[in-house]
């Protein structure tokens, strides 16, 4: 559940639990990657469907490689003290994730939407300067900020898949916020 204290400050912590099973998946997918990686063009010819050694061999390279990062910065966030999203009226401080957007002041924020991939939803913020947010990250980070930008629309996307509570109670809490401090219209 999330803090609020008299200075009108929500802040939502990281879910231990939540990026322990994040992690956990990952190296699932790193094992599942590198069992696919190994196998010998034989064994993978006598698969029904997927029988080319190479796209089998590339998607396992491919599992390992994301998933391996995945898993790195799923621990990098599993020993990371600060709050995952803090609500404030200056703005929001995002640290809910590997890619996170830091501070995000409410005079830059136009809005936000809702963005569904398989089931999963985030909350998309939309700012007057993204570029301003791609810029502020390293080259992975931006690279992953530009492709987050050309697929949804914004660099900036907060998950409730690591905080301490659900995307519902995420969504109430942002709609709150933004009607008390976010520009009109």
């Amino acid at each position: 559940m999330p803090n609020t204290s008299a200075a009108d400050q929500t802040i939502i912590e990281l879910s231990r639990k939540k990026i322990g099973l994040i992690i956990l998946g990952s190296c699932a997918f790193v094992a599942i990657g590198a069992w696919m990686f190994q196998l010998d063009d034989a064994a993978i010819r006598s698969f029904g469907r997927f029988r080319d050694p190479t796209i089998v061999h590339g998607v396992g390279l491919a599992s390992i490689a994301f998933f391996g990062l995945c898993a790195l910065a799923g621990l990098r966030k599993l020993f990371d003290r600060k709050p995952g999203l803090v609500l404030n009226s200056s703005g929001i401080i995002d640290n809910s994730s590997a890619i996170s957007a830091g501070l995000i002041p409410w005079t830059e924020i136009k809005g936000a939407e809702i963005f569904e991939v398989s089931k999963q939803k985030m909350l998309i913020i939309k700012v007057t300067n993204p570029e301003k947010y791609v810029a502020r990250a390293n080259w992975l980070k931006q690279a992953t900020n530009k492709a987050s930008q050309s697929m949804c629309g914004s660099s900036i996307s907060i998950s409730a898949n690591s905080l301490k509570i659900s995307f519902p109670e995420l969504l109430s809490i942002f709609n709150q916020y933004q009607q008390r401090y976010g520009k009109a219209g």
